[in-house]
């Protein structure tokens, strides 16, 4: 949410240590002080912390580290450090501020947090997940005030996967007027949607904080806006009447829009509205401080059900899902809105539509840019509920704090025309017992308590013979969850007809059999794979190993050096492999053709997968010593058929087509040169080509930016991709080369990576290993100041024997920082 208060009163912070002002929200995530050492006073106003580490947020201390097999959160946690932290920030505060409300909000803070100012606690929150507020107001002094935060992930192990540690997401001050619209409160449904018509009913609390004003009923003026594509634009004005020692007053309101543009994954339009109320002249201090909540949303409606599927404004629709962790790949949980744009944004150019936050709310900027750029989102509270996966994790927790947690959870994100489903568990371990099915019906009512529009979920699993048992479990569900169980959904159709049943989790490598089953049957209405993208810990779940290697699963054994987990469709680093161009071939419509190479058996050793594996197939011509042995090459394509050529001369024609799972494999015996492989249409017409080559040695390194520039702000990221090329510009696919990134102007490398999941070196380095040929590194802007050009920014990267790579980026405008 948006907010905006009187000019007079965020005049006052101009002058302050802060990133931004955001309508009426300060960001103030520069210029903390952080330690991993700290006594008793460190929350006090007079703790000298001067010897404390200088830290911007967000921050995650666990990645800066390197991976050590000896850290306690293992294998799962991705063998990263956790411990304890302390966060210290002073602010200013000006005199026109006093008495009056004012909170702090944190949109993540890993884990166990409380929350001081100037020496007062003021609260915290234990799970690391979910965003929380602290009132502050009334601790506020005129001048220098402290902000005092501790973190405690020591307790191991709490966490299934890499969490991260420290205050991971933003940090914002929150000043109200005497008068304000209670945060999370607006909240904006569409009951009428169609192309012709759409309606907004909209709901706030306006909250009255004043106890000085006379014992009269006043009447609050209430404008209400609402601004869309194509510079639409349509405003209302109403009032509202407060009696005396009223402090809390709903309101309800409607506003038609005629011919509104529908959201949708092909065309996301996004509206915004605006609430914005101001006190009547005489009856408090501040006589005209005028507050306006915003609020973006989309005018959508999604159905559901067994006979017809899942429909959007109308139209079937078959999900095309990613589960996906929290992390930012070599960011570790650092929450830059850069990051989670780019999360996003390489799931839709993966050809997904959809993604499920597993297991845990995500950070309020991914969902933003999932509204954005069209993916559907299913948004999901905890990975289980009483009962232990790990130590110390949810379970602790769940007696006290799910009722707060799930709150957090639906008040904070109902707005977000990208999500169509709460989830409120994944695989809980008490599933056979009766109290489940009561914490099921009592987690989905309080999601429906707070937004009725969308239907809820959680993933249910099962390696038992007795899955039906689980029926009044799935029952408390609107649409029911199958992880890695969509075997039994045709079965479980003939015993529950009106079950809506999508699959929660799949294995990679099944990609064809679940979409069939997607395809064939409407009560099934999407897959969601594990995973999107490659993440930081689960170490191992999706390798693919040799002989020698430690046998079997990952199943919360040791596996260093692996620390991540090789089963996303996408690297960690956002390179595609062969996976994720089938499924998105399998799903999308586009015409599609692609090849990869499936490493020879024995080339490396004998090769054996996991569960959540895939054979490794790689887009590779570079085979040295397999010359004249045979090696399969793997051409996927929704052309009706296709040809294989070796430099130039036919090898042969297969068809493509769904009895053949859309895929063509040719085996010939391996020698270097160039292999093509050409989509055939069905007038026989060749269509498209792709091919690959034989790379000479390395000669240079080259340098791809995710954007041509990057804004002077200390939040602006840019993605640095370094691929080594031979004299002709080929990739060489085998180089694993050590390369050291540098940066000249004003910004800095934060990180750098490769797909190398046993790579022990810690991200924060600037210098890395490629892999495959590729490595990234992670540039941030250090921001601009009052008077100083901007400067462009260029980074290089070297490596011994090759010609250097240069990229440079120009500056511009500061984009606007991210706000609810």
């Amino acid at each position: 949410m948006k907010r905006i208060i009187s000019a007079s009163l965020l005049s006052v912070f101009l002058s302050s240590n802060v990133n931004a002002i955001t309508q009426g929200r300060i960001l103030i995530d520069s210029d903390w002080r952080f330690s991993t050492v700290a006594d008793s006073l460190f929350h006090t106003p007079d703790f000298n912390d001067s010897a404390w580490q200088p830290v911007s947020l967000p921050h995650d201390w666990s990645v800066l580290h390197d991976f050590n097999r000896d850290e306690p959160a293992g294998n799962d946690g991705g063998y990263l450090p956790t411990g304890k932290g302390w966060y210290r920030k002073t602010i200013d505060i000006p005199q026109s501020m006093a008495g009056k409300p004012c909170f702090i909000y944190f949109e993540g803070v890993y884990m166990n947090s409380e929350v001081f100012c100037n020496g007062h606690r003021v609260g915290g929150h234990p799970y690391g997940y979910t965003s929380f507020r602290c009132d502050i107001g009334k601790y506020l002094k005129p001048g220098k005030n402290v902000i005092a935060v501790s973190v405690d992930n020591s307790r191991q192990k709490n966490s299934r996967w890499y969490s991260g540690s420290g205050i991971y997401r933003h940090v914002w001050i929150e000043p109200h007027g005497q008068m304000y619209v209670k945060p999370w409160s607006l909240h904006v449904t569409t009951p009428v949607v169609s192309s012709e018509k759409g309606v907004a009913r909209i709901g706030f609390a306006m909250v009255d904080s004043s106890h000085d004003r006379s014992d009269s009923p006043i009447t609050v003026p209430v404008d209400i806006s609402i601004k869309g594509p194509d510079g639409y634009s349509r405003s209302v004005s109403d009032s509202v009447r407060i009696m005396p020692g009223e402090t809390m007053k709903y309101c309800n309101h409607e506003i038609s829009v005629s011919n509104p543009r529908l959201w949708s994954p092909e065309s996301p339009a996004i509206y915004t509205i605006s609430v914005s109320i101001q006190a009547p002249d005489g009856e408090y201090e501040t006589e005209t401080e005028t507050e306006t909540e915003t609020e973006t949303f989309g005018f959508r409606k999604i159905e559901y059900s067994a006979d017809k599927g899942f429909l959007l404004n109308g139209e079937k629709m078959m999900i095309n899902g990613a589960c996906l962790h929290h992390d930012n790949g070599i960011l570790g949980a650092a929450s830059y809105d850069d990051a989670e744009i780019r999360k996003a944004r390489l799931m839709k150019e993966a050809g997904f539509n959809a993604v499920r936050t597993s297991h845990n709310p995500p950070a309020p900027a991914f969902l933003s840019a999932c509204d954005s750029l069209g993916l559907f989102v299913i948004d999901e509270a905890f990975d289980g509920w009483k009962a232990a996966k790990t130590p110390h994790d949810y379970s602790e927790l769940y007696d006290e704090w799910w009722d707060s947690d799930v709150s957090s959870l639906v008040e904070r994100d109902r707005n977000h025309p990208s999500i169509i489903c709460w989830s409120i568990g994944n695989e809980i371990i008490e599933r056979k017992s009766p109290e489940a099915v009561r914490m099921a019906g009592e987690l989905a009512s309080k999601c429906r308590t707070l937004d009725n529009t969308r239907p809820v979920t959680s993933a249910l699993a099962s390696w038992d013979a007795d899955w039906e048992i689980y029926d009044p479990l799935a029952a408390c569900h609107d649409i029911v969850g199958y992880n890695y169980m969509i075997h039994k959904a045709e079965s479980d159709h003939q015993r529950v007809p009106s079950r809506t049943i999508w699959q929660t989790e799949s294995y990679p490598r099944d990609a064809f059999i679940n979409w069939t089953m997607v395809n064939d049957n409407p009560f099934i209405i999407g897959d969601f794979v594990w995973t999107g993208i490659d993440y930081i810990g689960e170490s191992g779940i999706g390798r693919h190993y040799y002989d020698g290697d430690p046998e079997g699963e990952h199943y919360h054994r040791p596996l260093w050096p692996w620390h991540n987990s090789c089963c996303g469709d996408v690297d960690i680093i956002g390179q595609r492999k062969p996976i994720s161009h089938y499924r998105d071939m399998l799903y999308n419509e586009a015409p599609k053709i692609y090849m990869a190479v499936r490493e020879p058996d024995g080339y490396k050793g004998k090769i054996k997968e996991t569960l959540w594996g895939t054979y490794p197939t790689v887009e590779s011509w570079n085979w040295p010593g397999h010359e004249g042995k045979p090696i399969e090459i793997e051409v996927i394509s929704n052309y009706p058929a296709v040809e294989l050529y070796k430099d130039g001369n036919l090898i042969g024609k297969k068809i493509t087509d769904r009895s053949t799972e859309f895929k063509a494999v040719f085996v010939l015996p391996y020698q270097a040169g160039e292999i093509s492989a050409v989509a055939i249409d069905s007038a026989g017409t060749r269509k498209e080509t792709t091919r690959l080559v034989t790379s000479g040695k390395p000669h240079a390194i080259r340098l791809y930016s995710d954007k041509p520039v990057i804004a002077p702000t200390s939040q602006s990221l840019a993605y640095i991709t370094a691929e080594i090329v031979d004299k002709k510009g080929n990739r060489v696919a085998d180089a694993e080369l050590p390369l050291k990134f540098t940066v000249e102007g004003d910004a800095e490398i934060i990180a750098t990576g490769s797909g190398n999941p046993t790579d022990p070196k810690g991200y924060f380095r600037n210098e890395r290993t490629s892999y495959s040929g590729y490595a990234l590194g992670v540039v941030k802007h250090k921001g601009s100041s009052a008077g100083k050009r901007n400067r462009p920014v260029t980074v290089k990267v070297s490596s011994p024997g090759l010609k250097n790579g240069s990229i440079t980026l120009e500056t511009d405008s500061p984009a606007t920082p991210h706000s609810l």
